[in-house]
């Protein structure tokens, strides 16, 4: 099997499938490329008519002697089927006329059911088919019979004095060589043979979808498949050695594998395949999703003779692997390299120092001012590098889809006088931006100091307004209590009075309606009385005949007894109240 060949370059990798929306002139071309062809199998080389290199034939589709495919019937049945072929050729029979006994369980040897027994009778195979307790006697059933142990009936091979049996599940597939050292492959199912002449070996049972290598794109790091090898020892005089004689590919999906015989390549799409064909190789695998990289060039002498080295960064994605084999290449980034490498010399090398120095990367169109003074080599690789390489890459069967400049270092002298210089205006920038950063830290501290006695302001400012708003309105609530006071006490004494007088008008209307002379008589002391009390306890009233008082001795009598009364009171009082 072809092998890659290892690319020594220090590249910086990416997987992307992101369409890219970069314009070029010559993208209008890629219209001649087949997006679709890595999903089906092509050819190049030869005539159509030439079979394909993968393995197709069916080594059973024509009938050979003495081997059988296994089929509904089973391993039993396959036995039975041969042991018929070799009794019709006149050779001694396969299957053993031996019957078990059920008699017998304590000696004799025993086939259990799923099992099969073999015995070397002379040197040929005898099969026991059916299970149970084979006695050893009599003797003459064993004369020349050798117990050769038992055989599963579902094993996956079996070999016994020339007797091959292969049986394969799914996705496993048994590489077998023939007695004419033929190779094929057994898939789903299997087989039972006796090589009269020869013999039939397997060579390996493989697992399709465990294949044991696996192969990586060397630079995108990109899963391209697996594959696994078969091969056959030789014996060649006193050496004995090992040949490739079967190859298995596993293609994810989105990749191609491209095989090669002579001048002529097919192109396989993805799946399970199988190479048995001696003079078919495995020219490579390939990924036809979208991929990117980082890449750095080889030194680049410009019109004035200063050495660059730039880092471009490329997007493409292979569309017909065939083309790119066809021109000797095994990736497209190998056929992408050489031919970058080629443009952009050709453009650096009518370029000036003077303007390539001027700006450091490449971007998009909308990136760039048209009319900057670094334009020139900037044009130049928008519209020259990207048409050149696009047209070139579509020859390889590869579309490429963007091409930047992302970094250039310049070299010798002119290279370590501009790192000097460049040092310098760092360090100035450096220094410039220090002292700017001083002054911005000063001004930032003072526009603080500012902000905090504004805040603190602000904060007296409210809290005077919100006392005073506060003495207001307690003010005005103080004032508006007193007023609301004043006059319910003025109308309570306007009530009271009103009252009072209401009260002495219907005293005096009830009075007015008495008409009994001792009623008003009494009335009438009962007002003298009640004028005495208003003096108080401490009024003293002697006999006179003025005053207001009528001057009879009734009158005199009762006035002086009140009087003692109230001083005999006074007398009785203790000191003090």
């Amino acid at each position: 099997m072809a092998q890659y060949r290892h690319n020594d370059i220090d590249a910086t990798v990416v997987n992307d499938a992101v369409t890219s929306s970069i314009s070029h002139k010559g993208k209008e071309r890629a219209d001649i490329l087949d997006e679709n062809a890595y999903r089906r199998s092509t050819k190049i080389g030869g005539n159509n008519t030439t079979p394909t290199f993968v393995h197709s034939e069916d080594y059973f589709a024509t009938k050979r002697p003495f081997c059988v495919r296994i089929g509904e019937d089973g391993l039993i049945g396959a036995l039975t089927e041969l042991d018929n072929q070799l009794q019709a050729s006149g050779r001694p029979r396969l299957l053993s006329r031996k019957k078990p006994t059920e008699w017998l369980g304590f000696m004799g040897e025993e086939v259990n059911p799923g099992e099969i027994g073999v015995v070397n009778h002379a040197g040929l195979p005898k099969i026991l088919t059916q299970p149970g307790t084979y006695p050893p006697f009599p003797f003459r059933n064993w004369w020349a019979r050798t117990w050769k142990g038992t055989r599963g009936v579902s094993d996956t091979t079996l070999f016994f004095q020339g007797l091959t049996v292969v049986q394969v599940s799914l996705n496993q597939v048994a590489v077998v060589s023939d007695p004419q050292n033929r190779i094929f492959i057994v898939s789903e199912g299997g087989f039972a043979a006796f090589a009269v002449q020869g013999t039939y070996d397997v060579l390996e049972v493989v697992d399709q979808t465990h294949l044991t290598k696996h192969v990586k794109d060397k630079v995108t790091g990109a899963t391209l498949g697996w594959m696994q090898e078969v091969t056959m020892p030789s014996q060649i005089g006193g050496n004995a050695s090992n040949y490739a004689v079967a190859g298995f590919l596993d293609i994810p999906a989105n990749n191609v594998a491209v095989l090669q015989r002579g001048d002529e390549m097919e192109q396989v799409p993805a799946g399970q395949h199988c190479i048995t064909i001696p003079n078919v190789k495995l020219r490579g695998l390939f990924t036809c999703g979208e991929n990117q990289i980082e890449m750095p060039t080889k030194d680049i002498y410009t019109r004035d003779q200063v050495p660059v080295s730039l880092t471009i960064y490329m997007k493409w994605q292979l569309l017909e692997p065939l083309k790119l084999t066809t021109h000797g290449y095994n990736s497209p980034y190998e056929a992408l390299r050489d031919k970058a490498q080629s443009i952009l010399t050709q453009i650096v090398a009518h370029l000036d120092y003077s303007s390539m120095v001027k700006q450091r990367t490449v971007g998009s169109d909308h990136m760039e001012d048209p009319t900057d003074p670094s334009s020139p080599f900037l044009d130049a690789l928008r519209t020259r590098a990207m048409d050149d390489l696009h047209i070139a890459a579509l020859e390889y069967g590869i579309l490429l889809k963007d091409l930047a400049v992302i970094d250039r270092q310049f070299k010798g002298d002119i290279a370590s006088t501009m790192d000097k210089l460049t040092t310098r205006a760092l360090q100035a920038q450096v220094e410039a931006a220090n002292v700017d950063r001083e002054n911005s830290n000063k001004v930032k501290q003072e526009q603080g100091a500012l902000q905090v006695a504004q805040v603190k302001a602000q904060a007296r400012k409210t809290e005077a307004e919100a006392l005073a708003y506060a003495t207001t309105t307690a003010a005005k609530a103080e004032a508006e209590a007193v007023i609301i006071a004043a006059e319910a006490q003025a109308a309570a004494i306007k009530l009271q009075a009103k009252a009072e007088a209401d009260a002495i008008a219907a005293r005096s209307n009830a009075d007015s309606r008495v008409e009994d002379p001792f009623a008003r008589e009494m009335e009438v002391r009962r007002v003298d009385v009640e004028r005495v009390k208003a003096f108080g306890p401490r009024a003293v009233f002697v006999p006179c005949e003025t005053g207001g008082v009528t001057g009879n001795p009734t009158t005199n009598a009762l006035m002086t007894g009140m009087a003692m009364r109230l001083g005999h009171e006074e007398g009785a009082k203790p000191p003090g109240n």
